[in-house]
C-alpha cells in the first residue's frame, strides 16, 4: 500500500477516504445511523484505505469516525484527519482549547492525527490568533500535527515564515481546477508540506456517468457535490469542451482497463508536492473501494500525461489561487455563496472610535498606537488614510525575516483596517513603501503586485531607516470612497 509521510510522526494514505458526504446525507435533518455508518467503513481499512478525513462541521463525520475505532478497528491501524473550521469572530485560548476538546470528545481519542485549519479573512489576524494557540496545544500534546486548509500560497509561506509548524494545505485540486501549479506545489516542495488534494473527481462529474450525457440543470443536480463541481465546470468552460476532456480520460483508461475517476486522481497524485488525494464516501450508500485501490495498483506514462495536458489548454484556468472560492466571488460552493458556512454579519477586524470632526479612527492594538499617540487609520469625508504599517501583531513580528511574508501581512492589516471603515483594498488610490534593505525591493515589488495588480495605486518604493532590525518593510496607504 502506498503511504505518505506527512511528519515523522504521522503517515497517511495516498487515497484519503473523504467523509464530507456525510454532512450532505444528514441534510433536512436526517440523522444517520452512527454505528451502522461505522461498520460501512471497516472494509475500507481491511482493504488498506485506514486514512479518513472530516470537519468539526461535517455533520456526524466524526461520531462515525469515534465509533469506527472504538468499536471496530484498532486506533493505531487508521489516521483520523479532521478540521477546525471556526465561525467568523474572535476566540480565546480557552474557546480554541474547547474546540479541539469537542473534536477529542467526538473522535473518543486523546491526541487528534492532524487538525487542518480554515482562516475565513485574511484582513481579521484572529486567524493567527487561532494558529498560535493550536500551536500551542500541539506542545500540550492534544494535537499530534497541525494542518491548513483552502489557504493561498501567500499565506501558506506566512505561515511557515512565521514559525507555525504545519504539515500539509488540503485545497482543491483537479483537472478542472489546476491553480496548485502556479506557485503552490512548488511552494510545499520547498517547505517540506504536503498538498492533500480534494475535489480530484469533481463530485463524480470526472466519470463515466457523464460521459456523452447532456449537460444537467441546477434542478437535477442532487447532491451538494454536484452542485458545487458543477460551478467548477461552468467556470472552466463550455459543457462541451468538459465532455471533450472525459473522452480523453475515457480513451486512456480503456488502454488500461482503468475507469476515468482512476485516471483523473492518478494525475493529481502524481504531481511533485502531493501527498494524498481525497475522494469522498457515502457510507451505507456507496463504495467504491476497488476503484480507489486501483489508483494505487498504477501510474501514467508521460504520453498519457502530455495527452491529458493538451486537452486542458482547451479549458479556462479557474481564477485566483488556492482557497480564494471561499472568500471572494465567484463562490465555487454548492449554494452558490458563503450562506452554508458562515453568517451574514461579519465582525470588524479591528475597532473603531468617533474622533474630532466626526472622524472615524481605527486601532489595530498595537503598543506604538499607544504610546506614540496615533491610530491605525483614519476617515474623514470619503478620504482614509492609514499610518505607516509594519508586521506587528501582538508581541509577533509575522512572516519571520522574510520581506514578502512581512509585506503580504501589512497589506492584510491595511485592508483589515479599510473593512473596519467600511472600505475596501479596491479603493486604495496610493501606497508608500519603505525598506531597510535595498535587495529586497523585487520580493516586496512583487508582493504587492500580487495583491494590487488588478487595483494599480500610485505607489512610492523608497529605502529607509526602519526602526527596530525585525521590520523589513513598512508601508501607508491612501484610499478614497466614491459616492
Amino acid at each position: 500500500m502506498k503511504i505518505t509521510s506527512l511528519s515523522p510522526h504521522l503517515s497517511i494514505s495516498n487515497v484519503i477516504t473523504g467523509l464530507w458526504q456525510v454532512a450532505d446525507m444528514e441534510r433536512n435533518g436526517n440523522k444517520l445511523d452512527i454505528d451502522e455508518a461505522a461498520r460501512a467503513l471497516i472494509p475500507y481499512v481491511e482493504a488498506g484505505l485506514t486514512t479518513f478525513d472530516m470537519a468539526d462541521h461535517y455533520g456526524s463525520a466524526e461520531l462515525i469516525a469515534g465509533t469506527l475505532h472504538k468499536k471496530y478497528v484498532p486506533k493505531n491501524q487508521i489516521q483520523l484527519l479532521t478540521k477546525w473550521v471556526p465561525q467568523l469572530g474572535r476566540f480565546n485560548k480557552q474557546e480554541v482549547r474547547e474546540a479541539v476538546q469537542t473534536s477529542l470528545k467526538r473522535l473518543q481519542v486523546e491526541q487528534l492525527d492532524l487538525l487542518q485549519y480554515h482562516a475565513w479573512n485574511y484582513a481579521n489576524p484572529v486567524w493567527l490568533d487561532h494558529l498560535f494557540y493550536l500551536q500551542e496545544l500541539k506542545k500540550e500534546g492534544l494535537i499530534n500535527e497541525l494542518g491548513l486548509t483552502n489557504f493561498d500560497s501567500a499565506h501558506l509561506k506566512m505561515v511557515l515564515d512565521s514559525r507555525i509548524q504545519v504539515v500539509s494545505n488540503q485545497i482543491s485540486f483537479s483537472l478542472l481546477d489546476q491553480r496548485a501549479k502556479q506557485t503552490m506545489l512548488s511552494l510545499c516542495q520547498q517547505y517540506g508540506v504536503k498538498v492533500l488534494a480534494f475535489g480530484t473527481i469533481a463530485g463524480g462529474f470526472l466519470s463515466e456517468k457523464w460521459l456523452n450525457k447532456p449537460e444537467p440543470t441546477s434542478t437535477t443536480l442532487s447532491t451538494w457535490s454536484e452542485m458545487k463541481y458543477k460551478r467548477f465546470i461552468d467556470q472552466a468552460g463550455s459543457w462541451g469542451d468538459f465532455q471533450d476532456l472525459l473522452q480523453v480520460l475515457d480513451d486512456i483508461a480503456g488502454g488500461k482497463s482503468l475507469d476515468i475517476a482512476n485516471i483523473a486522481s492518478l494525475y493529481i497524485l502524481e504531481q511533485e508536492g502531493v501527498g494524498g488525494v481525497i475522494i469522498g464516501a457515502r457510507p451505507s450508500q456507496r463504495e467504491h473501494i476497488q476503484s480507489n485501490l486501483r489508483i494505487l495498483e498504477n501510474t501514467l506514462s508521460e504520453k498519457e500525461k502530455q495527452k491529458i495536458e493538451a486537452t486542458l489548454q482547451n479549458l479556462r484556468p479557474i481564477a485566483g489561487d488556492c482557497g480564494d472560492e471561499y472568500r471572494k466571488p465567484p463562490f465555487l460552493t454548492a449554494s452558490g455563496d458563503l450562506s452554508h458556512h458562515i453568517g451574514q454579519d461579519s465582525p470588524l477586524p479591528y475597532t473603531t472610535k468617533i474622533g474630532k470632526d466626526g472622524r472615524i479612527q481605527v486601532m489595530s492594538g498595537t503598543v506604538w498606537e499607544d504610546m506614540a499617540g496615533y491610530c491605525r487609520a483614519i476617515k474623514q469625508g470619503n478620504r482614509i488614510v492609514v499610518s505607516g504599517t509594519t508586521a506587528t501583531h501582538g508581541n509577533q513580528v509575522i512572516g519571520g525575516k522574510d520581506p514578502a511574508s512581512q509585506t503580504h501581512f501589512i497589506i492584510d492589516k491595511i485592508e483589515g483596517a479599510l473593512q473596519s471603515l467600511g472600505s475596501k483594498l479596491e479603493d486604495v488610490i496610493r501606497t508608500r513603501i519603505f525598506i531597510r534593505n535595498i535587495n529586497d525591493w523585487e520580493a516586496v515589488a512583487k508582493a504587492h503586485g500580487v495583491r494590487f495588480k488588478d487595483i494599480r495605486p500610485v505607489n512610492t518604493l523608497v529605502k529607509a531607516e526602519l526602526i527596530g532590525e525585525e521590520y523589513l518593510v513598512e508601508i501607508e496607504a491612501e484610499a478614497y470612497l466614491h459616492d
